[in-house]
């Protein structure tokens, strides 16, 4: 069945599909990691706080170069960028799972940082060139599942780890995105003129971003979100396989239900914005929620919280995690200083989210390793108050929602 034939049958969702799919492939990159956590410190003989860097150095590169990045999606093309996001992270991968130490695994994760920004920035992008207005909200209500989709599906690839060995799982998801860059490039069809690079000066648009104070309030929320919630959940089959006394898989499988409640809550915000709640209101719920829910997962509030109970608090933790980037996409054209730089204001989100994947895991894995798990909760605290300063400081929308 042709291109054209299936978007006059089943309009922009095959597209907008084919988009999602790339973001799940590239969240599998993010996944492996804590999955792996464990078979790598044995290899390579690497402490908890060292290992943490697997999680963080992968966003290093995000964190300094999300901002450009989205400017050269705006000028280059999203997707030449998102193909070239897919192929880095195979390459990184492939790379990888061939590393002699910690130092040279450590820098592949970078590489495979450059090519998972490249991708998540220009997908929005695309998404809002394929949507009509009618159904963008729910569009990218649906793009924002990426990431817990993408984690659960490489949680539930457990059994491939314990056959294949890390390196091999390493190698297994080296030919995905390599793949799916080739299918991205034959499959997706945009709008004429949509993927045209841009002829503004880059100067102009520089200026323009930088300056302007909402999409640097964007990536400040993204950060705090992915912060408090990489704290927990980059750690989360260690602390699964303790609570229950589990192997690799079975703790793997246990995180994959949990990560999946993620997005449920990415549809659920979805429909809630659609429905005229509030996104501010949204934000602070959410943010909250987590702080409460961290205090009893990790037993602060008294002793330590039984493990089931302890496990459901991760679940309800990562459900009202799932509103928060729904919103930020959403927010994202909405707060843009022009409409041409859609792309540079999910850069500063996606920037704000390596930031906060750096800090997250790495404080964790320190604080975890000097105090013990309970004080970890302090940190999703401080993330949560943070946010919530944040969310009072953004103002009303200048563009309505839509769709």
């Amino acid at each position: 069945m042709s291109n054209t034939l299936m978007n006059r049958m089943y309009g922009p969702w095959p597209s907008i599909l084919l988009i999602v799919g790339a973001g799940i492939v590239s969240a599998f990159q993010v996944g492996k990691a804590p999955m792996a956590m464990s078979a790598v410190q044995g290899d390579l003989d690497l402490s908890l706080a060292a290992a943490s860097w697997l999680l963080s150095s992968f966003a290093i590169v995000g964190a300094i170069a999300g901002v450009p990045i989205g400017l050269a999606v705006d000028h280059v093309g999203a997707r030449r960028m998102a193909v070239v996001g897919l192929l880095l992270q195979g390459v990184g991968s492939l790379l990888g799972g061939l590393a002699p130490d910690a130092f040279a695994l450590l820098a592949t994760r970078v590489l495979e940082g450059m090519g998972f920004l490249c991708l998540i920035v220009a997908a929005p992008t695309l998404v809002a060139a394929v949507a009509p207005v009618a159904v963008r909200g729910r569009a990218m209500a649906l793009w924002a599942t990426f990431m817990p989709m993408g984690m659960t599906l490489i949680f539930l690839a457990a059994p491939s780890l314990d056959m294949l060995g890390w390196r091999g799982f390493w190698h297994m998801n080296a030919a995905i995105p390599l793949a799916y860059a080739a299918l991205l490039l034959w499959g997706l069809r945009l709008p004429p003129q949509a993927d045209i690079p841009a002829r503004r000066s880059i100067g102009r648009d520089v200026r323009d971003a930088f300056v302007a104070r909402d999409p640097w309030i964007l990536g400040g929320l993204f950060m705090f979100f992915s912060a408090a919630y990489f704290a927990l959940f980059g750690f989360l089959p260690t602390l699964v396989s303790g609570w229950f006394s589990v192997g690799n898989q079975a703790a793997s499988m246990l995180s994959a239900i949990a990560v999946a409640a993620s997005a449920g809550g990415n549809i659920l915000g979805g429909q809630l914005l659609v429905r005229g709640v509030s996104g501010h209101r949204l934000l602070r719920g959410a943010f909250g929620g987590m702080a409460l829910c961290s205090l009893s997962i990790f037993g602060i509030l008294g002793g330590a919280t039984p493990p089931l109970i302890a496990y459901v608090l991760c679940i309800v933790y990562s459900l009202l995690g799932g509103l928060i980037p729904t919103v930020i996409f959403d927010y994202a054209p909405r707060y843009a200083p022009r409409p041409q730089l859609v792309g540079a204001t999910v850069g500063f989100a996606m920037q704000g989210n390596n930031v906060g994947l750096i800090v997250g895991p790495a404080c964790a894995g320190a604080i975890a390793a000097t105090f013990g798990w309970p004080a970890v909760s302090l940190l999703v605290l401080a993330m949560a108050a943070g946010a919530l300063v944040l969310v009072f400081a953004l103002e009303s929308p200048r563009i309505p929602a839509r769709g």
